[in-house]
């Protein structure tokens, strides 16, 4: 029987950024995760690494100091997939004073030191290029700075590390069980090829996301059963539609019941709209984006821009379910994003932790106090130092430098493929085209520039094992590759 120090429950950012924390750390780690990585909530956000201007109003001002700060550190560690975005705020009359607008950008951007970002700013709407989307009475409005990030990839990244170092990785591996006793915890999984599985673990992390209190029911609830924490479902759906404006700026758009929808340009040629904030009902993995969601999101766009967006132009859909500790908050709006751990390790048995909450800006902090708590409970905290070890391909400083290089070094390479590949493997790409000096040696093509070469790459190295997972995790080729292409894509991997 295999034994670790740990064993993770879930395979989103959380569970990740923990096990690769961990066994950095030297504590011999194993994740496991029933699907595929980034599957669930992980995959589904709005994709920024950002401070969350609109927690201001609820008084967050320790969740976004830290998510802040988070973005100058996230920026340095993956600049191939976390990159700076100007964000838009137009100002309504009849929504929030611009006096209040403007206090809450100058504590946005003095709350944590601001390295690499340019702050806050008044836009004259008529005479500015990112006033071309807006309604003419839209006479005023702000810009702050923001990061982009590639949300699955970020995951993906976190678990490769993480195996680089030492831990060892199951996707399609699902927890079905586990005792407890002193010494540790003897835990069941199910296998992918149908099989059954026992390992040992000195302790355990329930990152389970919105199946959390799904994971207690399987012998873990004896860790929650004395507070009888709870957790709010809230579910968040985006459309994609051709881009509605030109111009690397993104929206954030107040709508008339207070929420926020950011309008963000997409793949090049779309626009993300979202999101939405709906209690969710039954399991996560049943979200769906509704009509009334798509309705929710044409509207609020339509507020402020020249042209409301029709359901009938929506290209995809995505929902994903927040899994928010319940504080009580009436509005799901108002439910806090702040993370919650629970540490139980009473009567000398084996500790379990369990994760509520968290966003995926700040996910490396709770990786940090998670592993700081487990590792204090087994004797072995460690030292944290993940905010300086670099994420695989984060090796080089500038990325439009970086791309010039690597054009220059592959001028095979058509201008659009290179881009995305450097974004996605940033100075791993030279190992993923394995000496490639032509297209001919990449292998099939399967359209949009996607290869043999990278979907070797992805398998072998990614844990891939569906199209969904390479055209809509690893990649969102979906959006661009032909349907024959994705045919083929979907019978080579036996799907």
């Amino acid at each position: 029987m295999t034994r670790f120090d740990l064993l993770v429950i879930g395979g989103g950012v959380n569970g990740v950024g923990i096990a690769r924390d961990a066994q950095g750390r030297g504590l011999s780690t194993c994740l496991v995760e029933r699907g595929d990585l980034a599957s669930g909530t992980s995959s589904a956000s709005s994709k920024l690494i950002h401070g969350g201007l609109r927690y201001l109003e609820f008084y967050e001002f320790r969740l976004v100091r830290e998510a802040l700060a988070e973005r100058e550190v996230l920026l340095r560690l993956a600049p191939h997939i976390v990159w700076p975005m100007r964000f838009v705020l137009p100002h309504r009359p009849d929504m929030r004073p611009r006096w209040m607008i403007r206090a809450g950008l100058f504590l946005y951007d003095h709350l944590a030191r601001r390295v690499s970002l340019p702050g806050a700013e008044s836009i004259p709407v008529a005479r500015h290029a990112y006033g071309a989307p807006l309604r003419p009475e839209i006479a005023a409005a702000f810009a702050y700075s923001d990061c982009w990030v590639e949300d699955s990839r970020l995951v993906v990244l976190n678990a490769r590390d993480a195996a680089a170092r030492g831990a060892e990785v199951l996707v399609r591996t699902s927890f079905i069980g586990a005792e407890r006793d002193a010494e540790g915890w003897t835990v069941r999984l199910a296998t992918a090829d149908g099989g059954t599985r026992t390992v040992r673990a000195r302790a355990l992390v329930n990152a389970a996301g919105p199946w959390v209190l799904e994971a207690q029911g399987l012998g873990l609830r004896t860790a929650a059963a004395a507070r009888n924490d709870r957790v709010r479902l809230v579910r968040g759906s985006h459309i994609v539609l051709p881009a509605l404006y030109q111009g690397d700026q993104a929206y954030i758009l107040q709508n008339d019941d207070r929420r926020v929808v950011f309008v963000i340009p997409y793949e090049g040629r779309f626009s993300l709209v979202g999101t939405t904030d709906i209690p969710h009902e039954g399991d996560a993995r049943d979200a769906r984006c509704t009509p009334e969601e798509v309705a929710y999101l044409c509207a609020a766009v339509g507020k402020q821009f020249r042209r409301t967006p029709s359901p009938s132009e929506i290209v995809w859909t995505y929902s994903g379910v927040r899994p928010l500790h319940d504080d009580g908050a009436d509005n799901p709006s108002a439910v806090t994003r702040d993370y919650v751990l629970r540490m139980d390790a009473t009567d000398g048995q084996a500790p379990v932790l369990t994760i509520y909450g968290g966003k995926i800006t700040t996910y490396r902090r709770l990786a940090e106090d998670a592993v700081t708590q487990i590792g204090a409970a087994l004797g072995r905290a460690g030292r944290p130092w993940t905010a300086t070890a670099k994420l695989p391909g984060g090796d080089f400083r500038d990325l439009p430098a970086f791309e010039a290089e690597m054009a220059a070094r592959h001028p095979w390479l058509r201008p659009a493929t290179l881009r995305r590949l450097v974004r996605s493997y940033g100075s791993e790409l030279e190992a993923m085209l394995n000496g490639a000096t032509g297209l001919d040696d990449m292998g099939e093509e399967f359209g949009a520039g996607f290869t043999e070469r990278e979907l070797e790459w992805m398998v072998t190295r990614e844990w891939a094992r569906s199209a969904e997972d390479v055209l809509w995790r690893r990649s969102k080729l979906g959006l661009h590759m032909p349907k024959e292409g994705q045919e083929r894509l979907a019978r080579r991997l036996g799907g």
